[in-house]
C-alpha cells in the first residue's frame, strides 16, 4: 500500500448552500417570518453562514492534522515521533582537500582544525580535524566541511575551493580534490511524510530491502530514492538517488555507507556496499505542429515547460523506464498543439539501479495545420 492510497477524510462535510439553508430556516422557525433576498436580515444571516462555513473548514482542517496523509509543519513532527522519526535538519556540503607545503621539512607540520578555506565568491569551508604532515612529506589530505549549512556548498569543482583564510606557516596551498557535495536544505514534509510512512520497515531485525532503504533516506535529505538489493550472498548493495535525478558524489555515498554500517542498523552478516546509480544518457528531439488559430507564442511557452516536467520525471526514479510516449502526452496535453512527431528518444529499458539522463533536449515548433 501507498500513502497516496489511502483514501481522502473529511471530518465535517462543508457544504455553503447547506448551512445557508439551515440558518435561514432556523430563524424563520423562531420567528415566523419569512425573509426576501433583500431583507437586511437576511443578509446578516448570510455572513453569520459565511463565519459557521469558515469555522467548519477550520475544524476540518484540525482534525486532518492528526492524519499522516493531511499533517504538515510541527504537527507532522509530532506525528514523526511516535515512531521515533525525526526530520532532517540540514546539512553542509563536505569535500577533500589537500594541503601542499612549499618544501620538505624535518619536523612535522600541523594544518589545525577548523582551518578555513574559502570559494572565490567566499563560501568558507573549514578543515574536519588536525592534519598532521609527516617529516619528509609534503602533502596530505583531510576532510572539510562548508560553514554554511544547505545547497550552497554544493558542486563546487575540483580546484574551485583554494583561498586559504587561515595561513598555516610553511603551508603553499590547500584545494580540494574532490566534487563538494552532500549539502542539503531541512527535510521537506513530503519526504518526512514518506519516511513516517515506511518507518515500520526499520523495526525489524532481519535486514529486508524497506529497512535500508529507509534509513539511508535517512542519512541525508537530499536522497530522493533508494534501491536496495543483494546482488550476491551476504552482500547488500545500495544505490542512492538525489532530488531532481542528481547522482550523488563520492562524499555524499560516503555519508550513506557510515549511517548503514552502524552497529544497531547493519544485521552483523551483512557486507554493505553504497553505489551511486549509473546513468543512462537519453536525447529528446521532438517537432510538433499547432492548431492554425493557436497563439503560437503561448503554445511555444506552453511545450517548453511540458517537456521540462517530462525530463523532470523521466530522472526523479531509479529504473524508470524511457518512455517516448510519456513524451507525447506531455506535449498533446497543452491546448492547441495538433500532434507531435518525436524522434528522440526511442524506447530505452532501464534497471533498477539506472536513471535516466538527458543530454540534449531539442523542441521545434514546426508549423501550423487545419484541423
Amino acid at each position: 500500500m501507498k500513502l497516496s492510497d489511502l483514501p481522502s477524510i473529511d471530518f465535517v462535510d462543508v457544504d455553503t448552500a447547506t448551512v445557508e439553508k439551515a440558518v435561514l430556516e432556523c430563524y424563520t422557525n423562531i420567528t415566523g417570518r419569512t425573509l426576501a433576498k433583500a431583507d437586511p436580515i437576511r443578509l446578516f444571516l448570510l455572513f453569520v453562514a459565511d463565519v459557521i462555513v469558515q469555522i467548519m473548514n477550520k475544524v476540518n482542517g484540525t482534525g486532518k492534522q492528526n492524519l499522516l496523509k493531511y499533517a504538515r509543519g510541527d504537527n507532522l513532527d509530532n506525528l514523526a515521533a511516535l515512531l521515533h522519526v525525526e526530520r532532517i535538519a540540514s546539512s553542509p556540503a563536505v569535500t577533500t582537500m589537500q594541503v601542499t607545503l612549499s618544501a620538505e621539512r624535518e619536523t612535522e607540520t600541523i594544518v589545525p582544525a577548523g582551518t578555513r578555506i574559502a570559494t572565490s565568491d567566499k563560501l568558507y569551508f573549514a578543515t574536519d580535524k588536525a592534519l598532521v604532515i609527516a617529516p619528509g612529506q609534503t602533502t596530505g589530505q583531510v576532510a572539510a566541511t562548508c560553514q554554511t549549512a544547505g545547497t550552497a556548498g554544493n558542486n563546487y569543482k575540483v580546484g574551485e575551493i583554494s583561498d586559504i583564510v587561515d595561513p598555516v606557516p610553511y603551508v603553499q596551498a590547500i584545494t580540494n580534490i574532490t566534487k563538494s557535495a552532500g549539502g542539503a536544505e531541512t527535510e521537506t514534509d513530503d519526504a518526512l511524510r514518506e519516511r513516517v510512512f515506511e518507518a515500520p520497515e526499520s523495526f525489524s531485525v532481519a535486514g529486508p530491502a524497506g529497512a535500508y532503504e529507509f534509513w539511508a533516506k535517512s542519512a541525508n535529505s537530499a536522497i530522493d530514492d533508494v534501491e536496495a538489493f543483494t546482488p550476491e550472498p551476504g552482500v547488500v548493495q545500495v544505490t542512492p538517488l538525489l532530488a531532481g535525478g542528481t547522482i550523488p558524489e563520492s562524499e555524499l555515498l560516503k555519508e550513506v555507507e557510515k549511517k548503514l554500517s552502524a552497529d544497531d542498523i547493519r544485521p552483523l552478516t551483512d557486507n554493505v556496499k553504497v553505489v551511486a546509480p549509473t546513468a543512462v544518457p537519453y536525447e529528446v528531439d521532438v517537432s510538433y505542429y499547432i492548431d492554425t488559430d493557436a497563439d503560437a507564442a503561448a503554445v511555444q511557452t506552453s511545450v517548453s515547460s511540458a517537456v521540462k516536467s517530462y525530463v523532470e520525471w523521466q530522472r526523479a526514479k531509479l529504473g524508470r523506464d524511457i518512455v517516448p510516449s510519456r513524451l507525447v502526452q506531455y506535449i498533446m496535453a497543452v491546448s492547441g498543439v495538433k500532434r507531435v512527431d518525436v524522434k528522440q528518444p526511442t524506447f530505452i529499458p532501464v534497471n533498477h539501479v539506472q536513471v535516466a539522463q538527458e543530454r540534449k533536449v531539442a523542441v521545434t515548433m514546426a508549423g501550423s495545420e487545419d484541423e
